[in-house]
């Protein structure tokens, strides 16, 4: 059995490959039963969670992905998701792989938002607005710049030297890049908002969004976790990765669905909608476009499967 480290799925595993593969298997029949979801105590910190993502493809593979959020690493200078990936053949159940489940979920999260915004941001894009220092940062901002004309991205967090930190880590990049402190003055210079936090209360308020803007919101991943407020929701056309996923864990939809403010068909699609051509995406220009992700074990299987095709080749010819 293979094992493919982070570095690895780095090296393998491009962005535009990645969302064009991923785009492909929302088309396709793949198997993803509700992930269990556990929440995990632990002494004197927030609780930990425990998620296990089955997914499969009929006569191809099998795979499945155990993970952790310790909300509280990040004061310990760790991501606060682990985990790790097993890719099975679908015909005889062998492990094929064992691959990095964090570069991997990275990887597919920021590749998900990405195929997102082809569908819903406006496609003259180029002012990006990172919210979140976390690890999935950088990988959004390498995502969004290969779907849209960015050529302007600001980072921020709650603590600036974070945000100097992600944006230290590009070398010579083909935009500008800075970090800042103020939040409502870069959400409303920017065309596209990607949150990636661990937030509990709202972030991101309605009234700051102009016309156009397209926001992502992929950090809440509990029913009481928000990153934006209810105008937000209000204001905006809203997509979700998976109906079942989001309305079930995502606080940002769960909450205005308790309140009454959102209805199950206020929801105007999934990606299975979009990347199938059932649904329309940005309706108009000025029109302001809400996604929100939690995940879903399709897009690990995806990228599981397309790591280790990649990583066979590169093998082969060496």
């Amino acid at each position: 059995m293979r094992t493919i480290t982070g570095a690895e799925l780095k090296t393998v595993l491009h962005h535009r490959m990645l969302i064009e593969r991923m785009r492909q298997s929302f088309r396709s029949e793949i198997k993803v039963p509700v992930r269990h979801h556990h929440t995990v105590e632990t002494y004197g910190e927030q609780d930990a969670t425990l998620l296990l993502m089955p997914a499969w493809q009929v006569n191809q593979s099998i795979g499945v992905k155990i993970v952790t959020v310790f909300p509280d690493n990040g004061a310990k200078d760790l991501p606060a998701v682990q985990g790790v990936y097993l890719l099975m053949d679908g015909k005889t159940g062998i492990p094929q792989a064992l691959l990095d489940g964090q570069a991997l979920t990275k990887r597919r999260t920021a590749a998900a938002s990405a195929l997102a915004a082809t569908y819903l941001a406006r496609p003259d894009s180029h002012r990006l607005l990172v919210v979140g220092t976390g690890a999935l940062s950088p990988e959004l901002i390498e995502a969004y710049t290969t779907v849209l004309p960015i050529n302007h991205v600001l980072v921020w967090g709650r603590n600036i030297e974070k945000a100097k930190k992600i944006v230290s880590r590009f070398h010579r990049p083909k935009f500008k890049l800075e970090a800042t402190d103020d939040l409502e003055g870069a959400v409303r210079g920017a065309d596209v908002i990607s949150c990636a936090t661990l937030a509990k209360d709202p972030l991101i308020k309605g009234e700051w969004l102009q016309p156009g803007q397209h926001l992502d919101l992929i950090g809440g991943f509990t029913p009481e976790m928000r990153e934006a407020d209810d105008d937000c929701i209000r204001r905006a056309r809203v997509f979700v990765d998976t109906r079942e996923g989001a309305c079930k864990e995502a606080g940002d939809i769960v909450q205005p669905l308790q309140s009454g403010l959102l209805t199950p068909d206020d929801i105007a699609g999934d990606l299975y909608d979009l990347t199938r051509g059932e649904r329309a995406g940005r309706r108009y220009y000025d029109q302001i476009t809400l996604f929100k992700s939690v995940g879903t074990a399709l897009e690990d299987l995806c990228a599981a499967q397309l790591a280790v095709e990649m990583v066979l080749h590169n093998d082969s010819i060496r």
